[in-house]
């Protein structure tokens, strides 16, 4: 019998699996610390660039952060048009200085774009629940904010959620304080994600997340008289970055509250600023499309019943959507 296996079709299977060596072998991950979560120090030199690379697999996107990683030199690298980031080793790429109007042509310079652009509910001195607060498709956006809190994960959020199937799509808002003290928690999130129960994307949401209780909103979180706003940012990317894990495109301000500085800030750094249409602790209603925001860092059951409730009615739009396809 006359075999059916070409010659070049071989050749074709083998550049395939070449190529597939070539984009593991390329994707860089620190590796995580048993017995303690890593410090912001092991991810020196972070800086934000922003450079058009093509990797030794033919792939091509942007790279936003150029780091160094245990003396390696890396990049965050960012799919434009499937808004996705990835730890590329910078040896693997070939890159050239890139301008915002080349990134404004894609998907991702539009989400940059238009979330800038949604000022939310401007108050005299500042604005609330700027960006991105509704999504493209009909199901719902499901983030969950992990602000300080001395209190323990709620982790029983996460088991509900696994249960509308593998890989429940999930954008948690990570602080850096949070991390720091949480590092099981942190552990338990990602082993979960890492057995495919989770699809867990990581949202910045600030290093110590500023806030006073007495302080009005115009002169609190971000906008507390000498906070640094790109160190707040930077860091909770190091800090991810440190303990195995990659920083998506997105964004959200402690309490909703932003202003226009920060807000083009935010647009300098190429992230997408995320609101909330549906803070379920203040009675917002979810509807197809929403962005869900709750809380389980112990701080608002509330917000976390309201939500079961719901789940249980029927009333959380389905299916889960990935917060990457949030934007149109």
């Amino acid at each position: 019998m006359l075999s059916l296996f070409h010659p070049l079709a071989a050749l074709a299977v083998l550049a395939g699996l070449a190529g597939s060596a070539l984009a593991a072998d390329c994707a860089f991950k620190p590796a995580p610390s048993i017995r303690a979560l890593a410090g912001v120090a092991a991810v020196a030199d972070y800086r934000p660039t922003l450079k058009a690379c093509s990797s030794t697999d033919a792939r091509r996107g942007f790279a936003i952060r150029t780091m160094t990683v245990g003396g390696e030199g890396v990049v965050l690298f960012a799919d434009p048009e499937a808004l996705t980031t990835r730890l590329e080793r910078i040896a693997c790429l070939t890159c050239r200085e890139a301008g915002e109007n080349e990134l404004a042509a894609t998907r991702m310079g539009r989400a940059i774009a238009a979330s800038a652009e949604a000022p939310g509910i401007e108050h005299r001195g500042f604005l609330e629940n700027a960006g991105l607060i509704r999504g493209a498709r009909g199901g719902a956006f499901v983030t969950g904010d992990l602000c300080p809190s001395r209190r323990p994960l709620d982790r029983s959020f996460f088991s509900g959620l696994e249960a509308s199937g593998p890989h429940a799509p999930v954008a948690v808002a990570i602080s850096g304080l949070w991390l720091t003290h949480h590092g099981p928690d942190f552990r338990w999130l990602t082993g979960h994600r890492d057995a495919g129960a989770l699809d867990i994307l990581w949202v910045d949401h600030t290093f110590t997340h500023p806030y006073r209780r007495k302080l009005p909103d115009a002169r609190n979180y971000l906008l507390t008289r000498g906070v640094d706003a790109d160190k707040e940012i930077l860091d909770t990317e190091r800090l991810l970055i440190a303990n195995g894990e990659t920083p998506s495109l997105f964004f959200r301000f402690p309490g909703l509250v932003s202003s226009d500085p920060l807000m083009q800030a935010i647009s300098r750094f190429h992230l997408v600023t995320l609101g909330a249409d549906a803070w379920m602790a203040i009675g917002q209603k979810p509807g197809p499309g929403s962005i869900v925001l709750v809380h389980p860092n112990g701080n608002e059951p509330e917000g976390l019943r309201r939500f079961a409730v719901d789940v249980a009615r029927g009333a959380i739009p389905k299916p889960l959507e990935p917060l990457s396809a949030a934007p149109e």
